[in-house]
């Protein structure tokens, strides 16, 4: 046989522009009186944008105002962020991990992976061996009792998930293992069994046509981004008349234009709504998903409000043409700011009908099966839920409302907190009687706290 010769290239030379010129992180506490400022300097890559926001979201960082420049090959980025209180971002730890994550160690690191350090919790983290499961279905009263019962008859434990609903779609991640080894579910034919139960119980395909999907996989995934990526591939954004919901208030609509400027040849995307955490990350997702490339970017608040402008191409380098293609962007950028908060809500606001359960315990088999099976029974619907298991203890936050619609009463709470016993930490939220009221006035809240859990938490 003839040898053939090729032209030999290095496989490090897509990479040579980021060893020449390694990303630049500033971390500024000084010219902002009020806000860190975080700079970031960094040779422009496709994706830089959305794992720049989501390493400053996973930290639990409020983003107020922030400059996004990445034309001509370099991506310069100005963020002001604060804690979760208002103030300054101090935290020596914190501040060593946005260096480390963004800076020159960490820019290889894509946007799917999950960045963790000692004592913060940033997505999926510290829950060793474990099987990741992703379901999407048609949402109804009870079904997440439903799947985490089924989890439990097949000895399978709960370790972390996350659950999101939104017109009538119910997309969750779900990270489990076994209850006896603790180690990932791995056995084909128990994978199986289980992936078969679950899509008889999410009713294969809905009035809508749409297919009720069940996937597995062994790797780590970032949940929100997952999230995002399931709903608008489902096509969560596409409402008809039966499912519409109109019964959003006027200041919760938000508002989205797409105009175009001549004279950069970009397409200009104005987004205005209520403002909240995770706004900022939910936004570029649906972008980065959308294949489109944010070139500029202005984001800042205006008092409730948050203002958002973007100058973007198609990766082809096309701008937004047709009626039509403007109409999807809107449709999807206005399914994003919804997705996360539901209906009739704003981050801190729940519906008005609605409450906030934290639940705390310490962590076992069959823990969320028999929650949310207290909660289906007390006639109370979860439209939004977080698990995570830290240590020996579950942290679970469901955000509920009566399945029918009405009002939930403190006599529905009230027969919850003598189902659930003596084993929880419970605390629930609800919302001011004067919804104008503004956010920083606090919720009502009442706690109820049974035997030393409290006192073990307090530790």
């Amino acid at each position: 046989m003839d040898n053939v010769y090729r032209p030999y290239f290095d496989p490090e030379y897509e990479n040579l522009s980021l060893r020449i010129n390694p990303p630049r992180v500033c971390i500024d506490n000084s010219t902002c009186k009020d806000s860190t400022l975080v700079k970031v300097d960094s040779v422009n890559k496709p994706g830089i944008l959305l794992e720049v926001v989501q390493v400053l979201t996973d930290l639990d960082l409020i983003i107020t105002k922030a400059y996004i420049s990445s034309d001509g090959g370099w991506f310069m980025d100005v963020f002001h962020v604060t804690d979760q209180q208002g103030n300054k971002v101090t935290d020596t730890k914190t501040i060593e991990h946005i260096e480390m994550a963004l800076g020159p160690k960490g820019h290889s690191v894509t946007t799917d992976g999950v960045k963790t350090w000692p004592g913060k919790r940033v997505g999926v983290h510290s829950i060793g061996d474990h099987t990741a499961i992703e379901l999407i279905g048609r949402d109804r009263p009870g079904l997440l009792s439903e799947i985490s019962a089924v989890l439990t008859d097949l000895h399978c434990n709960v370790v972390s998930a996350e659950v999101w609903t939104h017109n009538m779609r119910l997309a969750c991640v779900l990270y489990v293992n076994d209850d006896t080894t603790c180690r990932a579910v791995d056995d084909p034919i128990r994978l199986s069994a289980m992936e078969e139960q679950l899509k008889n119980l999410l009713g294969g395909r809905d009035d809508g046509g749409k297919a009720a999907r069940t996937n597995f996989s062994m790797g780590f995934t970032h949940m929100d981004r997952r999230l995002h990526q399931m709903m608008f591939a489902d096509r969560d954004y596409e409402i008809d008349v039966v499912t519409k919901d109109t019964d959003y208030a006027p200041s919760f609509q938000p508002i989205i234009t797409v105009d175009r400027c001549e004279d950069k040849g970009y397409s200009v995307v104005n987004v205005r709504c209520k403002d909240r955490p995770k706004l900022l990350f939910d936004i570029v997702c649906t972008l980065t998903d959308m294949q489109y490339v944010v070139f500029h970017a202005s984001i800042s608040s205006d008092g409730p409000y948050a203002l958002q402008e973007y100058y973007i191409r198609h990766m082809d380098g096309c701008i937004l043409d047709t009626e039509g293609e403007k109409e999807r962007v809107v449709k999807c950028l206005e399914a994003a700011v919804r997705r996360r908060v539901c209906e009739k809500t704003s981050f801190w606001l729940y519906v008005m009908q609605g409450l906030s359960l934290e639940l705390c315990a310490r962590d076992r088999v069959g823990l969320l099966s028999e929650v949310t099976r207290i909660l289906r029974e007390n006639g109370l619907s979860v439209r939004r839920a977080g698990v995570t298991t830290v240590g020996e203890q579950a942290m679970n936050v469901f955000y509920v409302r009566d399945a029918s619609g009405n009002a939930v009463d403190m006599k529905t709470i009230e027969a919850l907190r003598k189902e659930i016993g003596h084993t929880m930490m419970l605390n629930v939220k609800k919302v001011p009687a004067n919804a104008k009221e503004p956010e920083s006035s606090g919720w009502a809240k009442t706690s109820f706290f049974f035997g030393s859990l409290f006192e073990r938490f307090l530790a």
